[in-house]
């Protein structure tokens, strides 16, 4: 067994820092930095399989929590899952001491502070321009500035900024770039807390590192002083589920316990913005923001945005809304800006940076613009605003790296309008460690930091997010292509204090029920139940099926006519291929795992798990973790198994995970209008593929094989043999099925739950009259409670089943939003 020391060494072996880069875990003379030193000591004490074990833990956090991101471009507007890539964790934390923290935190809440107030000078009185320290073309040349916002209060505030930071080869930190638009990361950054602390508790406590649930506490108080109302409505503005960053909005939305809501849930009216929720609109008092903020108002601003609420900028006007940040803030995110900071410092706060900016030239001054052409082969050129010069997808350039045309039509470009271009001097980024191949090795990295503006000033978050790239070049501009991100550790020199969101005994105010519930989440958690309970009624056909081919008695009376009925219910359910010469194994398989057919279990699980995506913030980790099982369980891998017996395995397992989630939402979820939602689809759905059932096997024809089909797929089996000392007979089959109030799989039961579920949602009037939805349901329970089973057959079957689809579409037409998104085509097909 190795000792401690050589597996120190180990690790080590070949760490080799790279040329004219600084690097974070080694000094110059070869040795360990003592900060380090720590880590690394703690490290060693774990054996290779041990490592393994912690890295496995971190990871299976990853992945069973879905933490994810999206690549730009990479989108499928149908799929909000397509494209979704895993977040790419470093299992090594940046680790830095507490000494050169205060440096970082005092640099970033003094810039903070500085564009904070530049923000209320461009849209406010404009003495800046005024003077002179700043060209006014730089302001007005911006497509980030927002003429109607000139003026208004609170138009362009800021509360919360982030910067991008690197580190010098003379050990100074450097700002790279500025995130004053709606910035990224935070949640990220929570996450990989999350999971390396799952993975390294022990060393999290042992080395005092800085916790950062103060720093949101800080973040939402700062949110909730913006309001004019003591217990506000905050709402987290997202541009929906195909957005790069969506995992992160609606994890951030859930942890600071925010509403999630994207455009077409908002709506203005006398001047102040309101939620559209099953019980009519509600106030919006604040507003925190992830869209650009030209996209915001689609009546003022960019008239092509789907993705903004009309009306926004009047109300912020009005100052009847609190919007962070401000929408008009992305201003000074510009890299035109940030070679006048140093100047701009020195006029509003009369103190030079302690963080300096990369060495920047905006080409729109004559002066600057021939230095930038004068030495460009060793610059960086970048695009001084948003989606100027090479277009969209211009993102900063090498020059010397160009060949001799492209660098050419560069400099002509820049000659012609320089005022898009900055010039950029090239950084050398310093480099921390990544465990791959089983020893470390150094990596460029950049560090974002974060901070909030709250009721007692700047609050910096004590660490923040590294972006590591996967490529040895240390200059900044490859970090584009970076592929890791890893948690920073700050280290304090005393035991550090825990820190909950939690409110004080003495300050929480009791209640027991959460707020509204927007409509577009309450039609999302309807459809959930809804192809929850489809893939249920799909796997308990498939098994019902393969039962009967797996069941070596062939010679069982009516075995090939209740082949052949459950073969045409898979069929007709869309999950399988009909036709001449199908064969019912083949069918089944189809019906499990194929994608050719809307109905099959795979198809209506991506559904499942397509729609939970876009209510994550309402849905425990337990239940996600239950998706991407469920998921996987159906997936047909190349080379798997494709015997009956196997299927048959495949089905049952799957259908075990679905009894899981009902457990979950049975006893783990509140009794609030979102379960009431996810319950109603799935009582529907149930009702529905209950009566499908029986009016495939309501025929006096059908032998005693296919009534026991019947009480398998409704699985009634024990509570009819129970009953019933005689063989399966047709009457007493159908009115367990469909009329018995104490069977929860009979079309009954779906009906009185859903009579009782209804009759609890909100109504828009108080004038005494039933809804359409709850007039539907007292129709539909009257009409199954008078019933007898003698007098059903296909047709009364049938109208039971048409009543639950119209009931189905007066849900939709009273509680969900017409036409506002993808999810609103779904309605018109419910039947």
């Amino acid at each position: 067994m190795r000792t401690r020391s050589e597996r120190r060494d180990a690790l080590m072996a070949g760490y080799t820092p790279l040329p004219g880069a600084r690097d974070e875990l080694m000094a110059a003379d070869g040795s360990v930095r003592p900060h380090w030193g720590r880590f690394l000591a703690e490290w060693s004490a774990l054996s290779r399989d041990e490592l393994s074990q912690r890295f496995g833990l971190a990871d299976r956090h990853v992945r069973d929590t879905g933490v994810s991101y999206r690549v730009h471009g990479d989108v499928d507007e149908h799929d909000p899952l397509a494209g979704e890539r895993a977040w790419p964790l470093n299992h090594v934390p940046l680790v830095l001491t507490g000494a050169e923290w205060q440096v970082i935190a005092a640099g970033v809440a003094q810039r903070a502070k500085l564009l904070s107030g530049l923000l209320d000078d461009i849209y406010g009185s404009g003495d800046m321009v005024a003077r002179g320290v700043l060209p006014a073309s730089i302001i007005t040349g911006s497509p980030d500035y927002l003429r109607p916002l000139q003026g208004a209060p609170g138009g362009a505030g800021l509360q919360l900024y982030a910067a991008d930071l690197g580190r010098g080869p003379d050990g100074r930190w450097w700002v790279l770039g500025d995130r004053t638009q709606a910035p990224s990361g935070a949640g990220y950054a929570l996450e990989n807390r999350l999971a390396l602390g799952r993975a390294f508790p022990d060393l999290f406590r042992t080395m005092n590192i800085e916790r950062l649930a103060a720093f949101f506490q800080g973040f939402r108080a700062g949110l909730v002083s913006g309001s004019k109302r003591v217990e506000p409505r905050i709402c987290l503005l997202t541009p929906g589920p195909l957005n790069e960053s969506y995992f992160e909005q609606a994890y951030l939305a859930r942890y600071l316990g925010f509403l999630l809501v994207e455009g077409g849930d908002l709506v203005m009216r006398d001047s102040r913005v309101h939620v559209r929720t099953i019980a009519g609109l509600k106030r919006a008092d604040v507003i925190w923001r992830r869209i650009d903020g030209d996209f915001s108002d689609p009546l003022e601003l960019n008239a092509a945005s789907a993705l903004g609420v009309a009306g926004l900028v009047h109300a912020v006007r009005a100052g009847n809304v609190h919007v962070a940040n401000g929408l008009g803030s992305g201003v000074v995110e510009a890299r035109a800006l940030m070679g006048f900071m140093p100047a701009l410092a020195r006029q509003m706060l009369g103190e030079d940076l302690i963080l300096p900016n990369v060495a920047t030239w905006w080409c729109g001054q004559a002066r600057e613009r021939q230095i930038v052409l004068d030495r460009l082969d060793d610059m960086t050129v970048a695009p001084a605003f948003r989606s100027a010069g090479y277009g969209a997808d211009f993102e900063p350039v090498l020059a010397g790296d160009l060949g001799d045309a492209e660098r050419a039509a560069l400099r002509a470009r820049i000659a012609a309008r320089g005022m898009d271009y900055v010039g950029q001097e090239v950084v050398r980024l310093s480099t921390m460690p990544v465990f791959q191949n089983g020893r470390l090795q150094p990596r460029p990295m950049t560090l974002r930091v974060f901070a909030a503006a709250t009721p007692e000033g700047w609050k910096v978050m004590p660490g923040g997010f590294c972006r590591i790239s996967d490529e040895p070049d240390a200059r900044a501009v490859s970090m584009r292509s970076g592929v890791r991100s890893s948690d920073v550790w700050v280290m304090s020199d005393r035991p550090v204090e825990a820190v909950t969101l939690l409110p004080s005994s003495e300050t929480i105010s009791i209640r027991r029920m959460v707020g509204t519930l927007p409509s577009r989440a309450a039609d999302n958690l309807f459809w959930l139940g809804r192809y929850l309970e489809r893939t249920e009624a799909t796997l308990r056909l498939v098994r019902a099926l393969l039962c009967r081919l797996i069941d070596a008695d062939d010679a069982t009376p009516g075995r090939s006519d209740t082949l052949k009925r459950l073969a045409n219910l898979l069929v007709a359910w869309g999950a399988a291929p009909g036709g001449k010469g199908q064969k019912p194994a083949s069918q089944a398989s189809n019906a499990l795992h194929g994608l050719d057919h809307y109905g099959s279990a795979l198809a209506t699980v991506r559904e499942a798990r397509r729609t939970a995506s876009v209510i994550r913030e309402r849905l425990s980790i337990d239940a996600w973790r239950l998706f991407g099982d469920l998921e996987r369980q159906v997936t047909l891998e190349r080379g798997g198994p494709r015997s009956e017996g196997a299927a048959y395995e495949i089905a049952d397992t799957a259908l075990k995970s679905l009894a899981a989630f009902s457990g979950l939402s049975q006893e783990n979820m509140v009794r609030g209008p979102g379960w009431r939602f996810l319950d109603i689809g799935r009582r529907i759905e149930r009702g529905v593929a209950t009566c499908r059932f029986a009016r495939h096997f309501a025929d006096a024809a059908v032998p005693g094989d296919g009534l026991d089909a019947l009480l398998d797929l409704t699985d009634s089996q024990i509570t009819y043999r129970s009953r019933y000392l005689l063989g399966a007979s047709l009457q007493p089959v159908l009115d367990l099925v469909m009329l018995d109030p104490y069977n929860p799989r009979s079309a009954a039961f779906q009906i009185d739950r859903l009579d009782a579920e209804i009759a609890a949602l909100p109504s828009l009037n108080d004038d005494g009259m039933l809804e359409t939805p709850r007039r539907l349901a007292l129709k539909l329970a009257a009409e199954c409670r008078v019933a007898e089973a003698s007098r059903l057959d296909r047709t009364s079957i049938l109208l039971f089943e048409q009543l639950l689809m119209g009931l189905s579409s007066a849900i939709a037409e009273r509680y969900f939003l017409q036409n506002s998104g993808p999810e609103g085509s779904r309605l018109t097909g419910i039947a």
